[in-house]
């Protein structure tokens, strides 16, 4: 197959026909006749939009030549483009397997995308592993969180933090990465083959949406459990039995039923980062932790045709572009940086508690991205030092101290406190919504969001906000809507591992996003990978 990179296409190649349009190009750029394509599959494409007057698609096309003819070789010899070449066919990294299946079942605890992909990974290998999850089946879990919509009671064990498929489940579903692994390709082809849309292995900005994210990793789950391996939900893990050399020899799960004790020396630890509780029982028993630097702030909303219009210009309504991205970024002179995080086009806000007590804020958009708004993560980095002690755990009570004033500035029924862009700008109450009408679904309460940051976070804030405007015009629009507060981007621990990819507690692996080791789907889902492989490794015996 010959490989043709930094293709130009227009917009019309995005459309069901485009595909003609696909090979047209192709035969242009190898100087071939069409009919000597024998296949043309799109690889990667994303929007080229820097000059607004010329919008259009970059692609990456594989191509096949019918064997009559000039060779493939010779084609991409005659031509002399490093941007063409003869592609050799990717090979996956060699999947492990066990001759048998351990004494003791492995266990993973957690069944986000890095406990799910740790678990995946041991049930092909032949390991046969017990996978716990606190939280509900996702099918259980949308109507548990169906009912704190309807009703503001919350399950603090089956949320948009905890059940099946993790806190990734209810957001965009994001598929990008800044990590280069191969294994990037794996999790690709296993959420495609679990009924992922196909378009997520060609797009360079891949989505699942929250809407195929749900059947995915049911799917993934099903296959565990075909190839032996267990998965119990409603299933705490509540405590660790060491031996007298400090390694693990068991662990104490809580159930409906009670606490239960199982003999285990391997454990993936994929708890997320909002598993607070069981953080607190890992330093207890002696891991080894320490603070980590993640961000504070609040989701703000657009419209999404202002945003469309922003990034698109007047192709903003073609229909093979969709709901337009933005990323913004800058660092401020005070030494802080403002980002936007995890944004949802054409989403909605979603209500993102996992204890009572506390209002968080998260983004979700369903595949089609078709809503109304948008909205996005607005956050200003924290460091150790705006922590209120030295303790490994003071990043989680910096988060609670934030998510509980959220709380109460709504109203103590998990309503979000919210304001204007404009008011927030100038330090005053908003007492009503402008042209952008909150997504948020408990509803929202009007008043100053400064009451519920801290003050170097409204500050960076407001000094951030005109900057991302001169990036994406309409940014600053005075009725965009914040909402709050956003303080789950990443976890404020990490629960170290050595070179072995294991806690100082020998037998337990620390893993993704929840033990500080990844920040999205993706990267959490190869962290799962990678530790599942070096648990296989540590317990098959071989270096």
């Amino acid at each position: 197959m010959i490989e043709i990179r930094n293709l130009a296409l227009p917009l019309s190649a995005g459309l069901p026909t485009g595909e003609t349009q696909m090979r047209a190009t192709a035969a242009r750029r190898l100087g071939v006749a069409e009919e000597r394509i024998e296949l043309v599959k799109l690889l990667k494409r994303s929007v080229d939009a820097r000059r607004k007057s010329n919008v259009h698609f970059v692609a990456t096309l594989g191509v096949t030549l019918a064997a009559a003819g000039e060779s493939e070789a010779a084609v991409v010899a005659r031509i002399a483009d490093s941007d063409v070449y003869v592609a050799e066919a990717p090979q996956a990294p060699a999947a492990p397997r066990l001759a048998a299946a351990p004494a003791l079942r492995p266990v993973v605890v957690g069944t986000g995308p890095a406990g799910l992909f740790a678990a995946l990974t041991l049930a092909r290998a032949g390991a046969r592993p017990l996978v716990l999850e606190r939280g509900a089946p996702v099918d259980e879990r949308i109507r548990a969180w169906s009912a704190f919509v309807r009703d503001g009671v919350l399950d603090p064990d089956s949320n948009i933090q905890f059940g099946e498929g993790g806190a990734g489940t209810f957001s965009d579903g994001k598929l990008t990465t800044n990590i280069k692994n191969p294994r990037i390709r794996t999790v690709l082809e296993a959420l495609a083959d679990a009924g992922a849309p196909e378009e997520i292995l060609w797009q360079a900005k891949p989505h699942i949406g929250t809407d195929h994210l749900t059947g995915a990793v049911r799917r993934l789950r099903e296959e565990i459990e075909s190839l032996g391996g267990e998965v119990r939900f409603k299933t705490r893990l509540a405590d660790l039995v060491l031996g007298a050399d400090g390694a693990l020899t068991a662990i104490v799960i809580r159930t409906a039923h009670g606490r239960e004790e199982i003999a285990a020396d391997t454990l993936v630890l994929a708890v997320g980062h909002s598993a607070r509780d069981t953080l607190e029982m890992l330093h207890a028993r002696g891991a080894a932790m320490s603070q980590k630097a993640f961000s504070i702030g609040v989701r703000i909303e657009h419209l999404q045709r202002v945003v469309n219009r922003a990034q698109y210009g007047g192709a903003a309504t073609h229909p093979a572009l969709g709901a337009a991205e933005y990323k913004l970024s800058c660092h401020l002179r005070s030494g802080r940086s403002v980002y936007t995080f995890c944004m949802c086009p054409g989403g909605e806000v979603v209500a993102a508690a996992s204890e009572p007590g506390g209002v968080v804020t998260n983004g979700m958009s369903r595949f089609a991205r078709e809503g109304v708004n948008a909205n996005s993560a607005f956050l200003v980095n924290v460091g150790p030092a705006d922590f209120p002690s030295t303790h490994p755990l003071a990043g989680v009570e910096f988060q609670r101290t934030w998510e509980r004033a959220a709380y109460e500035l709504g109203g103590r029924d998990f309503r979000a406190p919210a304001q204007l862009l404009g008011d927030f700008m100038q330090g005053v109450p908003s007492s009503a919504a402008g042209g952008v009408e909150p997504t948020y679904s408990l509803g929202v309460a009007y008043t100053d969001l400064a009451c519920c940051l801290p003050e170097f976070a409204v500050a960076a804030l407001r000094e951030a906000a005109p900057i991302f405007d001169r990036k994406m015009r309409g940014f600053t629009k005075p009725d965009s809507l914040l909402t709050g507060v956003e303080t789950r981007s990443s976890s404020p621990v990490r629960v170290q591992r050595d070179d072995s990819l294991q806690s100082n507690i020998r037998g337990i692996y620390p893993c993704g996003e929840g033990a500080g080791y990844a920040g999205g789907i993706m990267s959490s889902a190869v962290d799962g990978i990678r530790c599942a492989e070096a648990l296989l490794t540590a317990v098959s015996g071989t270096r």
